[in-house]
């Protein structure tokens, strides 16, 4: 069984591995071994601090095989994007141009650098080992980031976002660096990635331009891939609008890539978050039962887990958003793999949220959707 984890020292060599080989590059995890060391370590304290409002905590989270011991994804969560340093991202405008005595009145695309996404809580570094089949684990090691916000929301902000890698072709070129950014850097896009620290570095503000980029003046190429995600990293959007996240008004500075945001109340994992008491699962399956595919979540003895497993529905009134622990109504019938992969025991209680949230508007349709 796969279950998400805090990422631990002893984890070293294996993340070590996955920031090699990672493609796009994860900002959140540096190549140099001893500056992901001390970041490994950070996250090991932002995990143990009391926080009582986001500050420069980090936390990064690892996918585990419970059968074999491999490490085979990690994602992170920022407490407060760019908290040194403010976070840039283009801010899509549109600029009146008008003139009465030619009769003219013309609304222009510009794009203005912007940092105000700093300070938000952002998702960052999602990394799936490529041998993985299916969408299950993409799905657990994005969102299980999300559950560990909904049981711990002191520690974040109200509002939450991620970056999504923009379009690149097969050589890793993309059509709005070379439209823009090497303009104004005269270096390859790649390097510039590496060096910008996840767009949170002073030299991005010294030299990217400050006034509005007009969009109708870029070349087409560019233009067409604005706010678009890369073909590599359509999973990973899928799984956030699936979470409740949206297309905001922002690009990434590089590669144009979308910026997705959500309200954390408004999220799948938090609104429709509910406390089930653990038993043994026995007799005919909850898949077979009617069952539903579920993030459960438990921070037993404080070190939180995630697994995606099926459970039943609760019976009809039966969610309890934000409710304490000892108001749980139903049952979370896991098997031993899930158990142990939790660190929990028969009448332990579990955060449980679905992976799909019905509502009204898509319920007849849902069946023919892809998760």
């Amino acid at each position: 069984m796969l279950f998400v984890r805090p990422a631990r020292l002893a984890d070293l060599d294996a993340i070590a591995h996955m920031a090699r080989t990672a493609q796009p590059v994860l900002h959140s995890l540096p190549h140099d071994r001893a500056a992901l060391e001390a970041r490994i370590a950070l996250s090991e304290d932002s995990f143990r601090a009391e926080v009582d409002f986001p500050g420069e905590e980090f936390y990064l989270f690892v996918l585990e095989d419970a059968a074999t011991g491999r490490l085979v994804g990690t994602s992170s969560l920022i407490a407060a994007a760019g908290y040194a340093e403010p976070f840039y991202a283009f801010r899509n405008d549109a600029l009146i141009h008008a003139s009465r005595e030619l009769h003219v009145n013309r609304k222009i695309h510009a794009l203005q650098m912007s940092h105000e996404l700093t300070g938000k809580s952002r998702l960052a570094g999602f990394y799936i080992d490529p041998s993985l089949r299916g969408d299950a684990a993409a799905h657990l090691v994005s969102r299980a980031r999300m559950m560990y916000v909904a049981m711990n929301r002191r520690r974040f902000t109200p509002d939450v976002f991620t970056l999504l890698l923009g379009v690149t072709d097969e050589a890793g070129v993309s059509p709005f660096w070379e439209a823009v950014g090497r303009k104004f850097f005269g270096r390859d896009f790649k390097d510039i990635e590496m060096a910008s620290g996840g767009r949170s570095r002073t030299f991005i503000a010294e030299v990217m331009p400050a006034y509005p980029i007009y969009v109708p003046l870029l070349p087409e190429s560019a233009q067409r891939v604005l706010g678009e995600p890369d073909t590599s990293a359509l999973l990973a959007y899928d799984i956030h609008l699936e979470e409740g996240f949206e297309p905001d008004r922002y690009v990434d500075i590089f590669d144009a890539g979308p910026v997705l945001t959500a309200q954390v109340d408004r999220t799948t994992s938090v609104a429709a978050n509910e406390s089930r008491v653990v038993r043994e699962a026995v007799g005919t399956s909850a898949s077979a039962a009617g069952g539903a595919s579920y993030m459960v979540a438990s921070q037993r003895g404080g070190e939180f887990r995630c697994v995606l497993t099926t459970l039943p529905p609760l019976p009809e009134g039966g969610h309890h958003h934000g409710a304490p622990h000892h108001a749980a109504r139903g049952v979370a019938p896991l098997d031993s793999a899930a158990r142990a992969a939790l660190d929990v025991q028969d009448g332990d209680l579990v955060r449980c949220a679905p992976l799909r949230r019905e509502t009204p508007e898509t319920e007849d349709q849902s069946m023919g959707e892809t998760q």
